[in-house]
């Protein structure tokens, strides 16, 4: 039962950081697509930066969380979920610029 908890504790996490990573690729989509990622200013390296730290940063902890409950006793599991989780954050930046090109023109 402790594992169980301990596992929903780092999904939890888990999709904080992918959701953070969404919003990293909503902000990432114009710069990119207009070609001055370069170039940004103050703020808009800001706006990028930010998610992106945080979301690695709650990514890692979920990853932390995780090895808690898996990392000795199912390693494979854990390897599981580690390429899950970065598929999963791919996938949320990729989501995210498209998400943002579909409403920009």
């Amino acid at each position: 039962m402790e594992k169980w908890i301990i596992r929903t504790v780092a999904v939890i996490c888990a999709a904080g950081s992918t959701a953070l990573f969404w919003t990293f690729g909503i902000f990432l989509s114009v710069p990119w697509r207009e070609n001055r990622m370069l170039s940004l200013n103050r703020v808009e390296l800001q706006v990028l930066v930010i998610p992106l730290i945080v979301g690695l940063a709650v990514a890692w902890g979920a990853l932390h969380i995780l090895a808690m409950a898996d990392r000795t006793g199912s390693p494979r599991l854990y390897l599981a979920f580690c390429v899950t989780l970065l598929i999963a954050s791919l996938l949320a930046v990729s989501g995210g610029m498209s998400w943002t090109a579909a409403r920009f023109p």
